[in-house]
């Protein structure tokens, strides 16, 4: 039972008997696990703060290939969001965003990518606050890492260009249709909202902040992406639910 040394970002952790945790976290080599923190939730606990929600930690466990649960040994804090999580809907933004990365992803499957996307939306939102577009960029590359996102640009049914007016779309569907060949029960989709979503799947997020992207069109494709992930998932966010109750996407 060698022990193993990885970074990890800390996605949720549970009351576990009297004193211990049990954690997921996300390694980034080895992908989504889950362990048991010994003592984690004693007064004077090795762990400190460093098992508090999206925690970027240099972690050390032991993992058998009989047991589904790694015992945590040791982790050390690179970076923590406890600050960030003051403001109560910043805090809602980086729930939401541990809790769809949780749910995506399977357990040991290498997602370096996820790990950095996650880490990249989590550092936008200490320093931009909770900002939608933020939410909206998290939201696409998760859904296009996932496999999931179908054409912005274009029609699914006819292949027409997109973009001089609203597309249409039904709720958890990827594909988007022009007018002409759109259902009756299918809802629209600005040419704003869509002119974001291309632009945050197109360059970076640094990019996409400095356009000043609009506030109702980040939320409308924000909620096109996350109306996705819900799909799939077969289940509501529990974090995005909190937002909508205090206003937004």
């Amino acid at each position: 039972m060698p022990l193993k040394e990885s970074e990890a970002i800390i996605l949720r952790t549970f009351p576990l008997g009297e004193g211990d945790r049990l954690v997921s976290f996300l390694d980034r080599q080895a992908g989504k696990l889950r362990g048991v923190a010994r003592g984690a939730r004693m007064p004077k606990s090795r762990f400190g703060s460093t098992l508090e929600l999206l925690s970027y930690i240099r972690i050390w466990y032991f993992e058998r290939e009989s047991r589904e649960l790694v015992r945590i040994n040791q982790c050390e804090l690179i970076e923590s969001f406890l600050d960030v999580q003051k403001d109560y809907q910043a805090g809602v933004y980086l729930a939401l965003m541990s809790e769809v990365t949780e749910a995506v992803l399977g357990e040991r499957e290498a997602a370096d990518p996820q790990f950095r996307l996650l880490l990249l939306a989590a550092r936008a939102v200490r320093a931009n606050g909770p900002s939608p577009a933020v939410l909206a960029y998290f939201s696409l590359w998760t859904v296009r890492l996932g496999g999931w996102l179908g054409s912005l640009v274009q029609c699914y049914q006819c292949g027409k260009a997109l973009g001089k007016e609203a597309a249409y779309t039904s709720t958890g569907t990827s594909s988007l249709y022009c007018e002409e060949c759109r259902e009756d029960w299918a809802k629209p989709i600005s040419k704003v909202a869509l002119a974001i979503g291309r632009s945050a799947l197109s360059g970076t997020l640094e990019r996409l902040l400095k356009t000043n992207p609009s506030l109702p069109g980040s939320e409308e494709i924000s909620s096109f992406a996350l109306d996705i992930l819900e799909h799939h998932i077969e289940r509501k966010l529990v974090a995005r639910q909190m937002l909508t109750a205090n206003g937004t996407s």
